[in-house]
């Protein structure tokens, strides 16, 4: 599905990103990341501040091909990590280790069920690789989002 199909059904909104904006949201992204890495946290608060970096990165790549989220739908968060292979070049087989652990946050959000050491270390795995990946991808494609105007 493109992105304008995701338009279409109102998954997504067009979006003038601003460099100002990107940056903020980089650097958040970047807090969050250092968040996740803290020892002294539980389990589900390092998930979710790396799962929270995840997201923001997708927001990026959403942000810089000129759309976002339709937030008042539900489902955004699958809507944006769907969209990465199209919006940053994403992997189609990251995409789906990105996609489990949106599910592991559901149910730890939405049932309670705990977060293991093993399923932290693969979030911030995630968010680490994904979070050089999205500078990277705008160094090359939308420098312009790096530098203040």
């Amino acid at each position: 599905m493109t992105l304008e199909n995701l338009q279409a059904i109102h998954r997504l909104q067009t979006f003038e990103p601003t460099a100002e904006g990107v940056q903020r949201l980089l650097a958040s992204a970047a807090r969050n990341l250092a968040d996740a890495r803290l020892g002294g946290l539980s389990n589900d608060n390092r998930f979710d501040a790396a799962y929270k970096t995840i997201m923001q990165c997708a927001m990026i790549g959403l942000w810089a091909s000129g759309y976002r989220t339709a937030t008042s739908q539900p489902g955004h968060h699958q809507t944006a990590l769907q969209a990465l292979p199209k919006t940053l070049g994403t992997a189609a087989d990251t995409v789906i280790v990105l996609d489990a652990l949106r599910k592991q946050r559901n149910q730890n959000d939405y049932e309670g069920d705990p977060v293991t050491d093993a399923a932290v270390r693969e979030c911030l795995t995630q968010a680490e690789a994904l979070l050089t990946h999205t500078r990277q991808w705008l160094q090359t494609h939308r420098p312009d989002l790096l530098t203040e105007n």
